[in-house]
């Protein structure tokens, strides 16, 4: 992964990038429709914070984190002009234990699928020390249905989502789904996952 937030600071400087829709994934929108997450949540890699602000209007407690200050800029007047309570903090997703507190669930929107194999496995472990025993982890990634003539980040297989979170994680949905873009006219092939930590 580009660690340097000057990488996406530049992508929002430009512009909209790709990923940045205007409002909640659909498939994170349909999990709130299920009824409210257990707060407080934390979502890692909000960008400019719709995700965090639609768990914030069920009512939980909702930090989004983002390691671009330019997102979380902008994240942060979103909040405001709409009378949200969703908070916002600039983080490292390798050092959530910085934070200085846990969570009983955390989204993951296209943060997972940035990682090489070693900042992978330190992800997870970034992870595990801000979830909660009994927590929900859910993230949505690109699948390796996805095609990768555009280029854009890893794709990740459903067996390889598995083994990531095979200690300490147990597994309860793994699923094919879609990820809006702004370059995908139907969304770009995805797999969406739920884990509870151990």
């Amino acid at each position: 992964m580009a660690r340097d937030p000057s990488h996406f600071d530049d992508a929002y400087a430009a512009g909209v990038p790709p990923w940045d829709i205007g409002r909640a994934q659909p498939r994170f929108a349909k999990l709130l429709a299920a009824g409210p997450l257990q707060g407080p949540v934390l979502d890692v890699g909000c960008g400019t914070g719709e995700n965090t602000i639609a768990v914030a209007a069920t009512g939980v407690e909702a930090l989004g984190v983002d390691l671009a200050p330019l997102a979380i800029e902008r994240a942060r007047d979103k909040a405001l002009q709409r009378g949200s309570s969703a908070k916002f903090e600039r983080a490292d997703a390798l050092d959530l234990s910085a934070l200085g507190r846990t969570f009983a669930t955390v989204i993951d929107c296209a943060v997972f699928h940035v990682f090489d194999d070693p900042d992978r496995a330190r992800y997870i472990a970034s992870l595990a020390a801000v979830t909660r025993t009994g927590g929900r982890y859910y993230v949505l990634v690109f699948s390796d249905r996805e095609p990768t003539e555009w280029g854009g980040p890893r794709r990740v297989s459903a067996g390889e989502l598995e083994a990531a979170f095979a200690s300490g994680w147990k597994l309860h949905t793994l699923e094919a789904t879609k990820f809006d873009t702004n370059i995908h006219e139907h969304g770009g092939e995805a797999l969406f996952a739920e884990f509870e930590r151990l």
